[in-house]
């Protein structure tokens, strides 16, 4: 038992010894490619062993023949994929990684310590988007659990500018209950966060803003402005507005001030960049009826260990300092090598999961994508759910249905009518299918898109419809009339 247990300790003192290498995979398994390319820019500058194979007429050295150049020349050669320390960061297995996250809890909580846990524990998150905002602060409302239900259909009918698109009359009448009722359901959405948001005009939306600004001569003047000079406000007749205020022109102007501090578009706060420039790691071919997945390799520097370096080792009369310095940099070297090979095998065997997956997506388009979550994938491969969430996130793939990031094949699934689940990408489709093909004159409310996609099997709530609507920047059926 005693031997069993400084065995453990030992293991373990090892492991914690290893900690920053551990770090420095997992770093490197997030980076996307521009990045990982950086990094290893940055690690050829520091490190003067590691260098780019540019000659061809050199024989390029691997991890681990570069290794064996870290011992004496007449001791035995050091092989890595025997050495268990570096062996065992490489495969960066389930005992380390459980080990590690329990080190890091007994930890003191210093701010290193903390930051180490929160690179670890953090999964990829998706941006919050604005109706999923509004629709967290509607369990801190006190509506009933019927109310709730139309704040959240109001709310999907909220476009990404944070204005409210739909029509009051109409939702009322699909979902059977008094406009009014509506209305006042929809102040207490105007009361969300951010402020402004739920207005049916930028009138009503920077009136909304100044609201909580107090009583001041100042915001009393502004509230007037709006309420009933906008139109002249833009045309900056001020000497106009001041007359019909019966205000000095230079209130009028100091007012305009005021007012254009304001946000005529407070949802955008929560918009993605549009500007975004990728470029796909994954490529997927159809080879002799077949897909497969081929990594770009090309796009990442081709390095290995200087021979000059590992023939300094063996001159007998480089100075011991010197050899330990050289071996120390070899090392180092050689794993960032093995940590870059072991993201690379890793990508391509999700990649691989992934395209297996969704053959029917790549045959047949985006309706038959098969919904797919990172814990099923994480099973096939053998690896934690995070690795596969660090391996997905900012890594893009090209395929025969153009380049997608590859986190998008990874969706919840709705259960339709025959039991089977469907992807929510799928659903959102057909959304966009039905109102493609719609009549301009008759235009599809949500509740006819809900019966249709009833139709064909696949059940969803209206609110959903809704949501799936502003995703797809659809606008309500009243605004797609024409006539």
């Amino acid at each position: 038992m005693a031997d069993a247990s400084l065995s453990l300790l030992l293991q373990q003192r090892q492991m914690m010894i290893l900690a920053p290498q551990l770090r420095q995979s997992l770093e490197m398994l997030q980076l996307p490619m521009l990045e990982l390319r950086a990094v290893i820019q940055k690690e050829m500058e520091t490190n003067p062993t590691i260098e780019d194979v540019t000659d061809p007429h050199e024989v390029s050295v691997d991890a681990e023949k570069a290794a064996t150049a870290t011992a004496e020349p007449d001791a035995a050669p050091l092989d890595f994929d025997k050495d268990k320390d570096i062996d065992a960061l490489a495969k960066l297995d389930e005992e380390w990684r459980d080990y590690f996250l329990q080190g890091l809890e007994n930890a003191p909580a210093a701010e290193d310590a903390e930051e180490r846990r929160q690179f670890l524990l953090d999964s990829v998150r998706q941006p919050v988007s604005l109706q999923d905002h509004l629709l967290e602060q509607i369990a801190l409302t006190d509506l009933s659990d019927a109310d709730k239900q139309f704040a959240e259909t109001l709310i999907g009918n909220v476009n990404d500018d944070g204005y409210f698109a739909g029509n009051l009359d109409e939702l009322a009448g699909q979902m059977g209950c008094d406009p009014h009722h509506l209305h006042d359901i929809l102040e207490v959405i105007q009361e969300f966060h951010p402020t402004g948001v739920g207005a049916r005009d930028v009138r009503e939306c920077l009136l909304l803003q100044l609201e909580p600004l107090g009583d001041s001569p100042q915001v009393r003047l502004a509230r007037r402005i709006v309420a009933e000079h906008l139109d002249d406000l833009a045309a900056r007749q001020h000497k106009a507005i001041a007359k019909a205020l019966n205000a000095s022109v230079e209130d009028a102007q100091e007012a305009e001030k005021f007012i254009r501090a304001l946000d005529p578009r407070p949802g955008r706060i929560f918009a993605p960049d549009l500007a975004e420039y990728v470029t796909p790691e994954v490529v997927v071919k159809r080879i002799r009826g077949r897909y497969a997945v081929l990594l770009d390799n090309d796009q990442l520097p081709h390095i290995r260990i200087s021979a000059h370096y590992r023939q300094l080792l063996q001159d007998p009369d480089t100075s011991a300092e010197v050899k330990s310095y050289i071996r120390e940099r070899i090392r180092a070297g050689a794993f960032l090598i093995k940590s870059i090979h072991q993201r690379q095998r890793t990508i391509q065997r999700i990649a691989t999961e992934i395209v297996d997956a969704q053959q029917e997506f790549l045959d047949r388009g985006i309706a038959f994508l098969r919904p797919m979550t990172m814990s099923e994938v994480a099973k096939k491969v053998g690896v934690h759910e995070t690795t596969v969430s660090r391996t997905v996130s900012n890594k893009y793939m090209t395929t025969p249905r153009g380049v997608f990031e590859m986190k998008f094949f990874f969706t919840p699934g709705l259960r339709t009518a025959d039991g089977t689940s469907i992807s929510n990408k799928t659903v959102q489709n057909c959304i966009a299918r039905l109102v493609a093909e719609e009549s301009p004159a008759e235009p599809l409310s949500d509740q006819a898109i809900l019966e249709k996609l009833e139709q064909d099997g696949i059940h969803v709530a209206r609110r959903t419809i809704a949501k799936y609507r502003i995703v797809l920047k659809i606008p309500p059926s009243h605004q797609r009339r024409r006539t």
